[in-house]
Parts: structure tokens; sequence; C-alpha cells
């Protein structure tokens, strides 16, 4: 993408009504714009990162074998009176009437809809074990929406929904839930620690927040400092493994990692004192077990191997989507703007002109530009007629992860500069050799 031909509305003053770093920068990187409170339109910048975090979502989804579905937004209220869940959820629950007068609802999950779905379809204990999820849009009607999309009263969100015969089933469906959301979310260079946490209007006793630890966060969390030290890092794992799957459980909860809600002091104390912490953390997924709360109510039963009709055991498991924008940018930001992880970059390099209208300068970006763009990469290259100051301030606004610098200076050496948004450090390269690096770093 060329610059000039492109979107990008950045403004230079930070808006009165950002709190929180993400908030600001999304404003100002024109990423988002707000359309009513906690309602926003997402612009190209900010659709591209929505976008390739719900690439790596769907990914990790079917990677550990679980199958994409699409639900509407608007739902009968009949199925939610069905679960019992149509009165007790509150005033953050959009309630419509079509034209008819039935009532309706604008769903801010899915349990009752996708057991619908699976009870007028499966009727054998044959069929299961079954996982279906969508990414869908959402909304809650917070009664103080702020922080940007971080909470937001639309949003976007994967919910999953696991469908089993026996609770030791369902609980396999849930250590693979939590195996495959730690891959998803190291893929975009977040450490997102599983806690014991509550169940919400979801249902269920059995649940782990997965946060981002973040001086912004709503939730005040407590933890052993052991636990950060964890990666899942590249490891290959058997979703079908019951023993594969519990082990990588048992192995980043079995220490003390806990939300406020569930926080327990004296376990808490028993920790080695130089080991406990307490900080702030963002809640970006949460998985749930609760049983047959929804299938009981609903009808939801399979016929076993004896021949007996059961109700199945069921969980639901959620990513935020579109919260996990602002998450990154509050783990990679500095005084100058975004700093993207590579998986998650709108345009994976820029390039920058420093004397737009050289003849040299120019067919050296344009020969980058193709470079880059043959070898699968998305550059986007600062074509505009603007000072080099103004372009630099841009690139670090936005926050691409690499920038190359071309001038005339450079190219008399046959060089061009290479630089990292992360650490500010520069290499001068030939043009192809700086292709041949950017193209390493992807492993394209």
């Amino acid at each position: 993408m060329r610059l000039s031909r492109y979107f990008l509305p950045v403004l230079k003053e930070t808006p009165s009504e950002a709190q929180i770093a993400s908030h600001r920068l999304m404003l100002r990187a024109g990423m988002i714009k707000q359309q009513a409170a906690g309602i926003y339109s997402w612009l190209p910048l900010g659709y591209k990162v929505l976008k390739n975090i719900e690439r790596i979502v769907h990914e990790e989804q079917q990677r550990a074998g679980h199958i994409p579905i699409l639900m509407p937004t608007l739902q009968s209220a009949d199925l939610w009176r069905e679960s019992g869940r149509y009165d007790d959820y509150g005033q953050e629950m959009l309630r419509i009437t079509d034209r008819h007068g039935r009532d309706m609802l604008y769903g801010p999950t899915n349990e009752e809809m996708v057991t619908d779905i699976f009870r007028a379809h499966v009727g054998s204990y044959k069929d299961l074990p079954l996982t279906l999820y969508h990414i869908q849009w959402k909304f809650r009607d917070e009664i103080r929406p702020r922080f940007g999309v971080m909470r937001g009263r639309e949003f976007f969100m994967k919910d999953g929904y696991t469908f089993d015969l026996t609770r030791e089933d369902a609980l396999h469906a849930y250590n693979r839930h939590l195996v495959s959301y730690l891959r998803t979310y190291e893929r975009m260079g977040l450490q997102a620690i599983p806690m014991r946490a509550d169940g919400g209007p979801i249902g269920g006793d059995y649940t782990h927040e997965f946060l981002v630890l973040a001086e912004t966060g709503e939730s005040e969390v407590f933890y052993d400092s052991e636990i950060t030290d964890l990666k899942f890092g590249d490891r290959e794992i058997d979703y079908d493994s019951v023993e594969a799957c519990q082990a990588v459980l048992e192995e980043f909860t079995s220490r003390y990692a806990r939300t406020d809600e569930t926080h327990d002091e004296a376990l808490f104390n028993e920790i080695p004192e130089e080991r406990r912490r307490v900080a702030r953390g963002i809640e970006v997924g949460q998985i749930f077990y609760f049983g047959t709360k929804y299938s009981e109510a609903m009808g939801a039963t399979v016929q076993d191997s004896d021949g007996n009709k059961v109700p199945v055991e069921m969980g639901s498991h959620g990513i935020g989507v579109s919260r996990l924008v602002g998450a990154l940018i509050e783990a990679n930001h500095d005084d100058k703007g975004i700093i993207w992880p590579e998986g998650v970059t709108p345009f994976h390099c820029g390039i920058v002109n420093l004397k737009q209208g050289d003849d040299e300068a120019d067919a050296a970006c344009e020969a980058l530009y193709k470079a880059l763009t043959a070898a699968g990469l998305e550059p986007l290259y600062d074509d505009r007629n603007e000072r080099a100051g103004g372009k630099f301030a841009t690139m670090d606004l936005i926050g691409l992860p690499w920038r190359i610098t071309v001038g005339p200076r450079g190219l008399k050496n046959g060089v061009v500069e290479l630089t990292s948004r992360r650490t500010g450090e520069s290499e001068e390269l030939a043009p192809e050799a700086a292709v041949a690096k950017v193209r390493e770093i992807y492993g394209v």
C-alpha cells in the first residue's frame, strides 16, 4: 500500500476523552472513530489488525479440531426464557421488540442459540465430542463504557461451545481450549496468564480467565512470579491426548494465580514472600465448564450406548478479539506510539522515502516495494511529499515493527537503513539484503 492512496487519518493532538494509552493511540493513529458511547467504526489500519488477530484465532481453533460456524447477532428472547437467563441477565442486555411484537435481543453471548442448534441436529453419543465456535459482534450495554475498545458496548468476540458425553470428556475439552489459547496469545506476542476466576452470568464453578499484565488493567490480580517464566513456545501437542493436555493445564495452573474475585489470602501467603505479586491485568479471554446447566434446561440430550437419553456436558470458551487490539497496545507502546509485534502488525514493513521526487530515491523505493510485495509481504510505502520528520513520526505512531529508510546519501554508498521500531537499532544494508532480512524475520 502507498500511503498517498491510503486512508490514515492520524491526529496530532491527543483527544481529551481518551484516558489510557491504547485509546489515545488508536484514535491518534487513525484506527477507530467513536460513533456513540462504547461503539466504534474500525478504520483501515485498525481493521487490518483486527482481521490479523481474527485469523490467528481461527487458525488455532481449527488446529485444535474446532469447527467454525456463524450465528446471528439478534436472538429470540424465547431461547433465553428456556434457559432462565432472560430476566436474570440484567440491564447489560439490549432488548428489542420487532414489528410483530416479538421479543428479541442483541446477543451478549450465544449459549442458548448454539444449544438450540445442537438439539435440532445431534441425537447420538456417536456424534460427540463436538466443538462449534464463531467470531461475531456482541453487545453488552455497559453502564459506563470507557477505555476505548477495552470496555466498549459493541465488541468482536470468539465464542466456542463444547458438547461431550461425560464430565471427563468435557474437562478434556476445557484443557484443550486452555492449550489452544496459550498458543493463540503467544503467536500475537502476548503473555496471557490463566487465572482462577468467577463464572459470572455464564455460570459454572470451574473457569479460568486469561489476563495480560498491565498497569491500566481493570482487575486486581495475585500471582506467584514463577508463572511469568512459563512459555508454551513452539512445542507440538496432540489435542486428542488427554494426558498431554492435562499436563499443560497442570504446568500453567499449578502455581497461584487468581483474580480479586477468587483471591484466597491464606493460600497466597503460603507462597514465598519474594515471589508474591499483586498487579493489574486485562482480561482477554475466559474458559468455562458448566456441565448440564443449559442442556438440562433446554432439552439438549443424546442417546448413550445403553439407549438412555442423557443431557450433554457443556462448556463455553471466549476470546475478546477486539479487546485484544487494545491489550496489545497497552503491552507494546512507548512515548512515540504503538509497537506492533510481528504476528499482528497491519503492515510488515514501512518504506520511507527521504527525498520524494529524486529519481534515484524513487526508483530504489519502487524496487523495494515490488520485491517485498513479490515475497508475499505487505509494505506501507510513505510516498508523500512531506518532510522526513513527519514521515518518521507517522511510522513511529502507527508502530510498524520494521522501517526501511531510503535517501540519496545512503544510495550513493549503495545502502538503505533498516530500523527496528522496538529497539530503535538501525543497520545499513544493500537494498537486496534489507529485503532478505525482512523476509527472514517473517519466515517467507
